[in-house]
């Protein structure tokens, strides 16, 4: 049985996430940390205001879903406490002393929905052959960074496997930004807007034909299975694991 603590226990993802544990048999919810909504109750447990609930509850692995301005404090003080980390907050570079622990892990992911981690893959594929591409993205209203973390590292993903860059198009942008953000030379599109939860699409182009590769998450619990996963394996992977495939057979 694995003691869990969550912190950002009160946002969308954190009730999900202690939903999750609290279900799961191999796992058991210990602590709740939201410094803005101490005292509410999640899953039977009260929220607690600060990280030092989680050592008196005796958490083994807290799961992080926060925001950028807090996540990398959160994951530094849980390392330094010994208590092993899953996250799923963007925005932000990891620590590089985090890769450097030798006895807890921390396991960050930009999108824990398995769906989401495959069309990555089949990007980084398709890109190859069809090297003209480009992302739009698109989540709720209250997503705090653009573009997301999951279009970030697809746009890298699919540099790093197309190689040469594609020559610039030349087109005159009347609005500065109509043509979306240049992630080392793939444009990525942000939209947010009330009634979305997580969605991506890339788009190829090439003769006579276009390819479009989609994922949507149109419920939160879409991300569970793979933030379950995580939890059970960070304590076997010391240092630093950045996204699912290090999980699914696919790094």
């Amino acid at each position: 049985m694995i003691r869990v603590g969550v912190v950002g226990a009160a946002g969308r993802m954190g009730r999900e996430v202690a939903r999750a544990v609290a279900v799961d048999p191999d796992l058991e919810l210990a602590a709740a940390v939201d410094p803005s909504h101490a005292g509410q109750v999640v899953e039977g447990m009260t929220i607690a205001d600060t990280l030092e609930a989680l050592p008196a509850a005796g958490v083994e692995v807290a799961v992080e879903f926060t925001r950028p301005a807090a996540g990398p404090a959160n994951i530094s003080w849980c390392v330094a406490h010994g208590i092993h980390v899953v996250t799923g907050t963007t925005g932000f570079d990891p620590e590089p002393t985090w890769a450097e622990q030798r006895d807890v892990g921390v396991f960050i992911a930009p999108n824990f929905a398995i769906g989401a981690v495959l069309m990555q893959r089949f990007a980084e594929q398709a890109v190859r052959h069809l090297p003209d591409a480009e992302i739009i993205e698109l989540h709720h209203q209250d997503k705090p960074d653009a573009p997301s973390g999951t279009a970030m590292t697809t746009a890298r993903r699919m540099a790093a496997a197309r190689g040469q860059a594609v020559p610039s198009q030349g087109v005159e942008e009347r609005v500065p930004g109509a043509r979306g953000g240049d992630v080392e030379g793939i444009h990525v599109h942000s939209v947010r807007l009330p009634g979305l939860v997580a969605h991506q699409e890339v788009i190829f182009g090439g003769q006579g034909q276009t390819l479009t590769i989609r994922h949507d998450s149109t419920d939160w619990t879409s991300f569970m299975p793979g933030v379950v996963m995580a939890v059970k394996a960070v304590a076997s992977r010391p240092g630093l694991t950045v996204g699912l495939d290090a999980l699914l057979g696919q790094e």
